[in-house]
């Protein structure tokens, strides 16, 4: 990981803006992949931050500002056992 913090932000929204919520953390420079779930979150979005307090100012300035958003579960990444395979294209 080189240092880096990657966490799974999972999210919880108020399901009318939830298209709202996708298009304004797809913009944001920390957001890595954001994915719309089944289950008991609404979105699952894996952030990249260069210290654990860039990650924290990202999740309070940027992630918990954004309108429809109730509220986040973070799990942070401690190690990455496998990851899928990105093509250098």
């Amino acid at each position: 990981m080189n240092g880096k913090v990657l966490a799974f932000v999972d999210i919880f929204v108020d399901s009318l803006l939830i298209d709202d919520v996708l298009r304004e953390l797809s913009a944001l420079d920390n957001v890595v992949e954001v994915y719309e779930v089944t289950g008991e979150f609404d979105i699952v979005s894996l952030i990249s931050a260069d210290s654990i307090e860039q990650f924290r100012d990202v999740l309070k300035s940027k992630i918990m500002k954004i309108k429809g958003i109730k509220s986040t579960v973070s799990s942070i990444v401690l190690k990455i056992d496998k990851q899928p395979q990105r093509n250098s294209d």
